[in-house]
């Protein structure tokens, strides 16, 4: 279990939560904890999903499509990539 994880569960046994003490025990960031706990902020890899343009099954689909052109000698462009990821997302 990941360490927030677990703090978080400590925290919810709690009935006023002990930010502070609970940090130190899991090795965590009083303040990490305190925003993550209280929703303010998320975690890293959320904010990255955020970001994406493609899911994991679209990228998987991209990097499949561009190993089939790369053994077919036909390096894809930027272009063709464009394009295929368009196809893809529907846009």
């Amino acid at each position: 279990m990941d360490p927030i994880d677990a703090a978080f569960a400590a925290l919810s046994l709690q009935s006023k939560p002990n930010y502070t003490q609970t940090a130190m025990e899991y090795g965590i960031d009083r303040s990490t904890l305190s925003r993550r706990h209280r929703n303010i902020t998320g975690s890293k890899a959320d904010g990255y999903k955020s970001q994406s343009f493609l899911t994991n099954q679209q990228s998987n689909m991209l990097v499949t499509y561009i190993n089939k052109l790369t053994e077919q000698g036909l390096p894809p462009t930027v272009a063709i990539l464009e394009n295929f990821a368009q196809e893809i997302t529907g846009n």
